[in-house]
C-alpha cells in the first residue's frame, strides 16, 4: 500500500521565496485563504508583502500593519535549521497530499524526522487524555495493526490515547502533529516520546513559529492538521465536549471517515463516542472495521490534482485600487452573517478580482471573518465598539443627572 512516489509531485521553492512565504504568513491578519488569495492576486509573497501597509490601510485599520522582518524570517530559519527542522511549501513535494486538499491548509509546515511518512496513507487516532487502561490497550492494538497493514498513524502527542497510539506505530511510522513549535513539544511528560519520534521512524510537524508556546486556543488548529492528514479518524474515548470531538467534526467537514470505539454509557469518558455513533460514525472494535472501509479511498489523490504555486503574475491589474462605489457596495452587501463569495459577486454585479481584492483590504484591516466552505463575514470594528462604549457613557452620565446623582459640570469622556 506504500504511496512511493505517487504523491511527490509539486514544485520545489527557491530559498528566496521559501523566505518570503514565511514573512508572508507571519505577518499580522494573515492566514491560509489570505495567503492564498494574496499569492492569486499579486504573483508572489514578495509582491504581496509589498502591499500589504496599503492594502491594510484601504480596507480601514486604524493602525500599521506589522510586517515579518527579512531579519525575523532568517532567524526562524536558522533556528529551524539548529533543530533539524525544514519548512515546506504547500505545492512542494514533501507536502502530505491528503492536508493539501483540506479547507485552510496551512501554506507552510515546518517538518522534523523522516519525511516520506508524509507521502503514506494515514489513519488519525484520537481520544481522551485521562484514559483508561483498556481504551490505552484498545489504541496501541489499533495503531499496531494500522502500521502493519501500511498506514501511517497520525495524532496529536497528548497523553493518553494519543501517546498510547504514537509508541505502539514508532516501528510502523507515526505522525505527531503539535500545537507549538516543534521546538516546544507538550506536554513536557512526552518528551522522551516526541524525541523518539524525531529520531527515529516518525514525523513531527507544526504549522506554528519556532519558539511558539502552545496555548489553548492553539489546540484546535493542531486538531485540523490531525483531521487532514489521515484519510480517516478514529476515536477512543472521548467525553462530551473535548478536543476529540473537535477534531471528528473538522474530519467529517474534510469529507473523511470517522470511526469511533463504544464504550460503557456509565462511562463519562465514552458519552462524547457514543454520541459520535449516533451521528453516524463507523462502529469500530477492531483495525480490520477501520482497514476495510478505508481500502477504496487509499488512492484517492489523483496525479492531475492542481498544486499551489506562485503564478509569477498577476491576476488582471494587481495595484489598480478599486473604486469607491465598488468598495462600497461590496462593503454594504457584508453582514453578520456567513456569505458565500459567488453570492456577493451576483449581488453587488462589482467583478470577482475587484470583490477579492476588496475582501483581501478589509482582512488585512481585521475587519472580515473567514468561515467554513468559503465563506465570509463583516467583523465588528474597532471604531464601532467604541462608538458603542460613548453611549454607554452619555447614556448613564444622562440618567445620573436626571436623577440628581451626578455633577452637571461633569464631562462624560471622563468616566
Amino acid at each position: 500500500m506504500s504511496a512511493g512516489d505517487e504523491g511527490r509531485r509539486g514544485v520545489a521553492l527557491s530559498d528566496r521565496q521559501r523566505l518570503s512565504w514565511l514573512r508572508l504568513i507571519r505577518s499580522d491578519n494573515v492566514g491560509p485563504a489570505t495567503f492564498r488569495d494574496l499569492i492569486n492576486h499579486f504573483g508572489s509573497a514578495e509582491t504581496a508583502i509589498e502591499q500589504l501597509p496599503e492594502l491594510s490601510r484601504r480596507g480601514g485599520s486604524a493602525r500599521a500593519i506589522k510586517v515579518a522582518s527579512v531579519a525575523d524570517a532568517e532567524a526562524e530559519l536558522e533556528a529551524a535549521r539548529k533543530s533539524g527542522a525544514v519548512f515546506i511549501g504547500i505545492g512542494e513535494p514533501d507536502y502530505p497530499p491528503a492536508l493539501r486538499r483540506i479547507d485552510g491548509a496551512p501554506p507552510l509546515i515546518a517538518a522534523i524526522g523522516d519525511l516520506s511518512l508524509a507521502m503514506q496513507p494515514a489513519v488519525g487516532i484520537v481520544g481522551a487524555r485521562n484514559a483508561s487502561v483498556s481504551g490505552a490497550k484498545m489504541a496501541a492494538r489499533m495503531a499496531r495493526e494500522l502500521g502493519a497493514a501500511g498506514y501511517a498513524v497520525v495524532s496529536g502527542l497528548a497523553r493518553g490515547i494519543d501517546a498510547a497510539a504514537h509508541r505502539a506505530s514508532l516501528d510502523s511510522g507515526t505522525i505527531a502533529a503539535l500545537a507549538g513549535g516543534l521546538d516546544q513539544p507538550y506536554p513536557p511528560e512526552n518528551l522522551d516520546l516526541y524525541r523518539e519520534i524525531c529520531s527515529g521512524q516518525g514525523l513531527a510537524i507544526s504549522e506554528m513559529p519556532m519558539g511558539w508556546e502552545p496555548r489553548a486556543r492553539d489546540f484546535p488548529r493542531r486538531n485540523r492538521l490531525i483531521a487532514g492528514i489521515g484519510l480517516g479518524l478514529v476515536v477512543i474515548e472521548a467525553a462530551q465536549r473535548s478536543g476529540s470531538l473537535i477534531t471528528a467534526r473538522r474530519a467529517a467537514d474534510f469529507g473523511r471517515l470517522v470511526f469511533a470505539v463504544p464504550g460503557s454509557p456509565l462511562d463519562p469518558r465514552a458519552a462524547g463516542t457514543n454520541g459520535l455513533l449516533k451521528e453516524g460514525a463507523i462502529v469500530t472494535t477492531d483495525s480490520r472495521d477501520v482497514i476495510d472501509a478505508l481500502a477504496p479511498s487509499s488512492r484517492m489523490f489523483p496525479d492531475d490534482e492542481p498544486v499551489m504555486e506562485e503564478p509569477g503574475s498577476g491576476d488582471g491589474a494587481p495595484f489598480d485600487e478599486p473604486r469607491d462605489d465598488d468598495r462600497a457596495r461590496v462593503v454594504e452587501a457584508l453582514g453578520p452573517s456567513p456569505a458565500e463569495i459567488d453570492d456577493i459577486i451576483r449581488h453587488t454585479g462589482v467583478a470577482a478580482a475587484t470583490v477579492y481584492l476588496v475582501l483581501l483590504e478589509l482582512d488585512l484591516a481585521g475587519r472580515l471573518h473567514r468561515h467554513p466552505g468559503g465563506m465570509v463575514s463583516v467583523a465588528w470594528c474597532r471604531w464601532h465598539s467604541t462608538r458603542i462604549r460613548q453611549a454607554e457613557r452619555f447614556q448613564c452620565v444622562f440618567l445620573a443627572r436626571f436623577n440628581g446623582l451626578w455633577p452637571a459640570r461633569t464631562s462624560p469622556a471622563s468616566i
